[in-house]
């Protein structure tokens, strides 16, 4: 799959697939429009209601880099699919910046150079989570650790190289139609289901340390469980899909749901609280040992935090592969790919 590169070869598509993020689009969208490369920004909304399309519009007005799209489909992978297949065509490289982060400067052309530099198909960069105070700053120091993130080396500050995945910045016009583009059935998880059929058909998928993405969490209880439930539900349809096992820092959190069902047991039989008691010990440990290092009590909060991301995982995985089971496999669809997949 990889080819030369050429350095006249900067033309990028750059995508936001956006959702009610009044609040950060327009310094975004600033920021982007620094970086000489974009020279065609998308906004793929998909139905906000927070007047972060009158803030678009208005910025639109202002020159003809940026464009408003209609994501009728609502989910990410639809979005950017279809700002590709609109405006994609003259591309060499497509940018998937998510509205919901702060970038560094002239971060895209950042990541054509790291491309070509390394002659890879495509280029994933770190992804690290902020918050001032209070919850969202235990949630925060949770998935910056192995305690939230198992040691996943896009979150954790791991070398540069060649990885199988990590959080999605830069990609290969062709390589991404090649691959069939995002699977539009995956409304979580899209990212690292196609860089499996990227690596499939051959790609190199660089992992840049230098170019970290500043990530908000959640701010509460429910949103964090939510959001975690989800990326367990499409992490079992990736592994289900592709045949993938899991490795062992994503198949450990599948014990929490079980042991929390089993402790329901305990007032007949005590023993039985014992694993999800220990589970919670050592989170809330961690959690601590967090606070005493970063010198922040609120960081302490990171021990809840991770049983509600533990949970909300284990529980959205078991539920889609228990759902697949019963159905015989029918309830996972099948991969709905906007462009024909080599």
């Amino acid at each position: 799959m990889t080819t030369s590169f050429s350095r006249e070869e900067d033309t990028v598509l750059t995508i936001i697939p956006c959702l009610n993020e009044a609040e950060h689009i327009a310094p975004l969208l600033r920021g982007l429009l620094t970086d000489p490369v974009n020279r065609r920004i998308v906004v793929a909304d998909g139905g906000s209601t927070d007047g972060s399309r009158a803030i678009i519009r208005q910025m639109a007005a202002q020159g003809d880099r940026i464009v408003l799209m209609d994501n009728p489909d609502g989910i990410q992978s639809a979005g950017i699919n279809r700002a590709v297949e609109r405006y994609g065509a003259d591309a060499t490289w497509i940018a998937r910046i998510d509205a919901h982060g702060v970038y560094p400067d002239r971060y895209v052309s950042r990541l054509i150079a790291t491309a070509q530099t390394q002659s890879v198909d495509a280029v994933v960069v770190r992804l690290e989570t902020y918050a001032e105070s209070g919850f969202a700053r235990g949630v925060a120091a949770a998935q910056n650790s192995r305690l939230g993130t198992g040691g996943a080396a896009h979150r954790t500050g791991g070398a540069g190289g060649l990885v199988d995945h990590g959080h999605h910045a830069l990609m290969r016009r062709d390589a991404f139609v090649a691959a069939g583009g995002y699977c539009e059935n995956m409304a979580c998880n899209e990212d690292a289901e196609l860089d499996l059929r990227l690596l499939a058909n051959g790609a190199r998928i660089w992992l840049e340390p230098d170019l970290p993405v500043t990530y908000f969490p959640r701010r509460g209880l429910r949103s964090l469980l939510r959001q975690y439930f989800r990326y367990g539900a499409g992490r079992a349809a990736t592994s289900r899909r592709h045949r993938r096992r899991l490795r062992p820092r994503q198949a450990l959190p599948l014990a929490v749901a079980p042991a929390c069902a089993l402790a329901l047991g305990a007032p007949i039989v005590p023993a039985l609280a014992l694993p999800a008691l220990g589970w919670a010990g050592v989170c809330q440990a961690w959690g601590i040992a967090l606070a005493l290092r970063q010198r922040r009590a609120d960081a302490a909060w990171a021990g809840s935090a991770a049983m509600i991301m533990h949970v909300g995982w284990s529980a959205g995985y078991w539920k889609q592969e228990i759902g697949a089971l019963a159905s015989g496999g029918r309830s996972l669809p099948g991969p709905a790919l906007p462009f024909a997949a080599s």
